[in-house]
């Protein structure tokens, strides 16, 4: 299950994401995006976790939650549309 998260601070990391999520389940994946000129942080990621119950779970408990000083919002990603 891919999932986005929003709102984030701009000091936030990839291990940041690791250990908000952790404690939900396995994490395959996780990103923060990052702006492709200054490569600062654009205030969004994706957290991959291969188990939909797991994911589901972090998703009902961290939406709307406060993560270093941001009210973080958390959603399943959209699927990226196919490169034709």
């Amino acid at each position: 299950m891919n999932i986005f998260v929003s709102s984030l601070s701009f000091k936030a990391r990839k291990e940041d994401l690791i250990a908000l999520f952790s404690p939900y389940g396995e994490i395959t994946t996780a990103r923060i995006i990052l702006n492709k000129e200054t490569h600062r942080s654009k205030g969004y990621g994706f957290v991959e976790m291969p188990n939909e119950e797991e994911g589901i779970a972090a998703i009902n408990a961290l939406n709307g939650s406060e993560h270093m000083g941001r009210t973080i919002n958390v959603e399943v990603a959209n699927e990226r549309p196919e490169k034709q």
